[in-house]
């Protein structure tokens, strides 16, 4: 990034209302569970690319959402961030959402992604003028796996030599990404994702992990995996990353969504990857320690942040 030039992020993906019960009490399954619920607008994407402006990026984004109250929240958190809102609305059907309940350390528990409008008419979205000159005035696209596969690779085709970023979001919809790994600069992913793409058991190791990735075409990929050591791979080799202890987990919604997001910015400003992710995983300890998926924080904040990131550490 120049002083001339601020990069510029196209992301296509979800963009709905997050709706979390956290229960107060340690969490009995089949039963009544004391607790509270929140609600605020969320999206793998979304949440990803709000930070992804925090620290430096210009961005504009794809989404699709119906015509009730709750797209207008939507539409309003677009314009809170700073994020040029292409989204459609559609005045007959209900925003996409996602609910999840967590336990009272804030892991999830269970959870329901209501998004079939993001299967039925994003990918014809993607067909648009209006897109197709969006992404060619970008700097790097970014998308998430609540597009079918069928769009993803529309988005691919679309993205041609540009970096094309993507966020898996859940195992089950990881699986939509296999047929163009090979088109990827990095994909984000957690553990389970990855097993579902590899069909590694669960035991296997990073070292498993990554050659099966790699196998699969997948060139450059940063593999989250809670506070264990996460996975970075690129060209310049495999790391590890052992991501420090947070005191107190709120919540943990958002935050491999912080990790893209960080890690994104920080390679749009030129940064290496394995350099590049530990600016990932400041702004997901940072979210970690908030009952927000996308939570404002300072320059200041940050740096104090990353100071305790440690740096990755080659894997043999």
């Amino acid at each position: 990034m120049t002083q001339d030039h601020t990069p510029l992020l196209f992301a296509v993906g979800g963009a709905h209302m997050d709706r979390r019960g956290q229960s107060s009490v340690p969490f009995v399954p089949g039963a009544s569970n004391p607790g509270i619920m929140r609600e605020e607008p969320g999206g793998g994407v979304f949440n990803a690319l709000r930070l992804a402006v925090q620290r430096g990026v210009r961005a504009e984004m794809l989404s699709v959402r119906g015509g009730d109250r709750v797209g207008d929240v939507i539409s309003a958190a677009f314009e809170k961030a700073g994020i040029k809102d292409s989204s459609v609305v559609f005045m007959d059907r209900a925003t996409p959402s996602y609910t999840a309940i967590l336990d009272d350390r804030g892991d999830v528990v269970a959870a329901i992604a209501d998004m079939a409008l993001y299967e039925i008419v994003l990918p014809k979205q993607l067909r648009r003028r209006k897109v197709r000159d969006a992404i060619a005035a970008a700097d790097a696209i970014f998308g998430d796996a609540n597009l079918p596969a069928e769009a993803l690779q529309r988005l691919a085709g679309l993205a041609g030599y540009k970096p094309l970023f993507a966020l898996a979001i859940s195992p089950a919809k990881a699986v939509r990404l296999k047929s163009i790994l090979g088109d990827l600069a990095c994909l984000f992913l957690n553990r389970r994702e990855a097993l579902a793409l590899t069909d590694l058991p669960a035991h296997a190791g990073l070292g498993e992990l990554c050659q099966a990735l790699r196998a699969a075409g997948l060139r450059n990929a940063v593999l989250s995996n809670g506070g264990e050591a996460a996975l970075v791979y690129s060209d310049a080799g495999a790391f590890s990353l052992l991501p420090p202890p947070v005191s107190e987990i709120a919540d943990v919604t958002g935050a491999g969504d912080a990790l893209a997001g960080g890690t994104i910015a920080a390679l749009m400003r030129g940064m290496p990857l394995h350099e590049a992710v530990r600016e990932g995983m400041a702004a997901s300890m940072l979210t970690l320690a908030t009952h927000s998926a996308s939570p404002l924080f300072t320059t200041k904040t940050f740096n104090t942040a990353l100071a305790h990131i440690p740096a990755a550490v080659p894997l043999l």
